[in-house]
């Protein structure tokens, strides 16, 4: 029930405003998975959610600001291989000591990315080797984590003059996408997956998706989003409590 409630949960959110791997790794964790196969298993959970979106956005991908989608589309893939295997070669008690930061990590992102990346887009401008190396690396962290790997995207693309989020909205689906394709592959073949709770996490996931991105509609953005910061902060304090505390 526990790992059907939180991929429930996690499905809505991500549908919603994001942040669901907050909520699924913890869950995970806690019903006594392994850290990093948690995190396996979480990736492969939510997976169907981004593939939807993807499907949802077939016909919306556009260049980024005359970088093509055949240029992105390979630097993520290549880094979020590179982020699979990094994390298919931590072990688990590093893993452990690492979550509360990755989770910090992505609770500032998601917070303060967009806004961040505005700001600095005043001072800092990028060129296309500057986009396509931050690229990776972004690609990279969403292959080995993931949380709030779409915002810091666009936090980056406004360092290269994006800020319509709308316009960017397909290309960032499908990059998001395609980079946890390969993670799950890679994760599929050679990871330890847990199946059983994969599988059912994949359900509630399936039906939070469908639910959360009819009550996004109804409910206010803003408040959403500090309910979504606010919980995602109460677990990463938990996690910070639990490893260090």
């Amino acid at each position: 029930m526990l790992v059907f409630g939180a991929g429930l949960l996690a499905g809505a959110m991500n549908a919603a405003a994001g942040g669901g791997s907050f909520v699924t790794l913890p869950a995970l964790v806690y019903a006594g998975v392994p850290a990093v196969s948690a995190n396996m298993t979480s990736t492969v959970a939510l997976f169907p959610g981004a593939f939807a979106s993807v499907y949802a956005y077939r016909d919306d991908f556009r260049d980024l600001n005359g970088v093509s989608v055949r240029t992105l589309l390979p630097v993520s893939l290549a880094g979020g291989i590179a982020g699979a295997v990094l994390l298919l070669v931590t072990p688990s008690r590093a893993f452990d000591s690492i979550i509360p930061w990755i989770l910090l990590l992505g609770v500032v992102a998601f917070a303060f990315g967009r806004p961040i990346g505005e700001w600095l887009s005043r001072y800092v401008t990028l060129g296309l080797r500057g986009l396509l190396i931050m690229q990776f690396v972004i690609a990279i962290y969403g292959g080995y984590f993931g949380g709030a790997v779409g915002l810091m995207m666009l936090a980056m693309w406004s360092l290269f003059g994006v800020h319509d989020l709308r316009a960017t909205a397909g290309l960032r689906s499908l990059l998001v996408g395609s980079l946890n394709a390969c993670a799950v592959a890679l994760f599929a073949w050679v990871g330890t997956v847990f199946w059983p709770q994969a599988l059912t996490m994949l359900i509630g996931g399936v039906i939070g998706g469908y639910a959360g991105a009819r009550i996004a509609r109804k409910v206010d953005q803003r408040k959403l989003r500090i309910f979504v910061i606010a919980l995602n902060s109460a677990i990463t304090a938990a996690f910070f409590w639990r490893v260090y505390g």
